[in-house]
């Protein structure tokens, strides 16, 4: 795995892009008050992403192994730093909306394997950081 990250011009000096093996692309961008232009996403909000989207992998495969029908799924991820340098994530909560005709032992085992056995980026970021979860099913 190897991701390039290459700066998109010297006029927006913290406008980078990373690009993936594939040819995809993410825009990253600092805030406004260390010169960025709020362009892309914050690489300490692409952390909280990764959790999210890693975990939703997982869940939707689980959920289809056990013949679940699940229409939709939404995540939100809140993550508290400390305040000063390196400003690490403390707690991070993951809350799941899942949504369709679903059992809700299926729902808690595909949720806690993923959260508590499977995801990659939450088994990292757990070293550091006190990471919590729950869900709502939603018919």
């Amino acid at each position: 795995m190897e991701i390039t990250i290459h700066r998109l011009s010297q006029e927006e000096p913290f406008h980078l892009r990373a690009t993936n093996d594939f040819g995809n692309t993410v825009d990253i961008d600092g805030a406004p008050d260390i010169g960025g232009n709020n362009q892309g996403m914050r690489p300490m909000q692409l952390l909280l992403t990764s959790m999210g989207t890693c975990s939703a992998m997982d869940i939707i495969h689980l959920l289809r192994k056990q013949r679940q029908d699940l229409r939709d799924i939404k995540i939100s991820v809140k993550g508290d730093r400390v305040d000063t340098h390196p400003r690490i994530f403390t707690d991070v909560h993951l809350h799941f909306d899942l949504y369709g005709t679903l059992e809700a032992a299926k729902v808690e085992r595909a949720v806690s394997l993923s959260v508590e056995k499977y995801c990659t980026a939450i088994r990292m970021v757990e070293k550091v950081a006190k990471v919590t979860y729950d869900y709502s099913i939603h018919s």
